[in-house]
């Protein structure tokens, strides 16, 4: 039985104008990363599974799509492994090579592996796809490019100020309105674990907060409470979700609820000096909040951590996002390298500005001139007009079958290509060609040096 043509569940393919329009993100995102100084890099899609495993927590593990081993991968393994219930035995045996999972951890092992070479602070970017073995929906895929920018090697918190105004840029050259990134602080998620004496379960209640947006705040109480939360403390958790509004205010609650955690007002005086250092600035129509249910739930992070969600019309979740890592790198074996990122989600990018009917006309085609095909005696004299005008560097493509003029100038309007040019007999004994405007239907015949004055216009 034939297989069906289907894609794979969490994949897509593109079309051409897909695909204009997905370049035209990219290039404004590129922009903002080159006009902040970021260099790009790229590494390979696979990883060897030991570089991958281990860094994203529990959850993350189990998305990592495992790439079985070459050859006779059953040919050194017993059956009672094969046959064990101990998944983590089996795929240690039978694979070796994990599709990424995400751009940072690749990045921690390249510089490490690269040291020799790089500047420290060094700034990277990186735009290139990811494989995550999810369940697909609304905005989330298995298989997804990401846009990231990452600098490593310092510490300073004008760092996480610059990233703000990264996402501030992106923003705005997309002309996405009214977009918020939220801001909190790993060691206020771990002041908080502190306070509520839930320090050994610090990664369970985060990823309990980072439901706050889809299950409510009600919910996360009880939640937490299944947790282990002394019921004494219930009021110290609902008084902290409550931290809302005034970015200065949510800073003064959060010092008087941290008085007994020295790490949650490290994390806390971190964002005022951000804050400090932002709200002066012009940040256009982006607004900063200060967002204590946000906990990003990737166990790398260490510092300040961002979302970014745009206009309430679109539902559509964190469309931005990223954080602090310090010393991520020591897990290959580089100590004290502090490191920063962020990473832009082109494909919920797409559906908001898409949602938003935000993208600028964007053509359908990138050829400029169509060469009709009416006559095979004129083959030479046609393609010598289209070697003429790509020696010119315009976008130029010829009808390859010698068929009627109409269905050639249906083609040419269906792809939308601006000009065609017409050959036949008159043309070729004098010399010349007919250049026809599609938009008007107007023509008029001339020679190939004249053509190519028109369409460099």
């Amino acid at each position: 039985m034939k297989a069906k043509a289907l894609t794979s569940k969490g994949t897509r393919d593109f079309n051409s104008a897909q695909i204009f329009k997905r370049d035209f993100i990219i290039s404004c995102i590129k922009n903002s990363f080159n006009t902040f100084g970021f260099s790009p890099i790229e590494t390979p899609s696979f990883e060897n599974t030991e570089t991958l495993l281990g860094k994203y927590g529990d959850e993350g593990d189990r998305l990592i799509f495992k790439i079985l081993k070459s050859g006779n991968f059953k040919k050194n393994i017993d059956d009672s492994t094969l046959l064990s219930d101990n998944l983590s035995l089996i795929s240690s045996n039978i694979s070796d090579k994990a599709l990424r999972y995400d751009l940072t951890i690749p990045f921690a092992r390249y510089v490490v592996q690269n040291q020799n070479e790089i500047n420290l602070p060094f700034k990277r970017y990186q735009i290139q796809l990811v494989w995550r073995a999810d369940r697909p929906q609304n905005g989330r895929f298995r298989e997804f490019l990401q846009c990231d920018a990452d600098v490593i090697g310092s510490k300073s918190l004008l760092q996480e100020v610059d990233f703000i105004h990264l996402f501030s840029d992106v923003f705005k050259n997309l002309k996405i309105p009214n977009c918020k990134i939220r801001i909190n602080h790993r060691k206020i998620l771990i002041g908080l674990s502190q306070v509520l004496k839930l320090e050994e379960k610090l990664i369970e209640l985060t990823v309990i907060l980072d439901k706050t947006d889809k299950i409510g705040k009600d919910k996360v109480v009880i939640e937490v409470i299944k947790l282990g939360l002394d019921p004494s403390l219930q009021d110290v958790l609902v008084n902290y979700l409550s931290i809302d509004g005034d970015f200065i205010n949510s800073i003064s609650s959060l010092n008087n609820l941290f008085n007994t955690s020295t790490i949650g007002l490290e994390g806390v005086q971190d964002l005022n000096s951000i804050y400090k250092l932002i709200h002066l600035n012009n940040l256009g129509n982006t607004k900063l909040v200060l967002d204590t249910s946000l906990a990003r739930g990737l166990s790398y992070y260490t510092g300040t951590i961002f979302e970014v969600n745009a206009s309430e019309e679109v539902n559509i979740g964190s469309i931005a996002a990223g954080g602090r890592y310090d010393d991520l790198t020591s897990v290959f074996g580089l100590n004290d390298v502090s490191g920063i990122g962020v990473s832009f989600g082109l494909d919920r990018i797409y559906i908001v500005m898409e949602t938003l009917n935000l993208f600028p006309k964007i053509d359908k085609t990138k050829v400029t001139v169509l060469f009709a095909n009416t006559n095979k005696n004129h083959l030479n004299y046609l393609l010598n007009g289209v070697n003429h005008l790509r020696l010119h560097n315009i976008n130029t493509d010829f009808y390859p079958d010698v068929v009627s003029l109409k269905k050639q100038l249906k083609y040419a309007n269906n792809i939308a290509v601006p000009y065609v040019v017409i050959v036949d007999d008159n043309e070729v004994e004098t010399s010349s060609y007919c250049l026809k405007k599609m938009n008007d239907g107007s023509q008029i015949t001339l020679s190939i040096e004249e053509i190519v004055k028109i369409l460099k216009k």
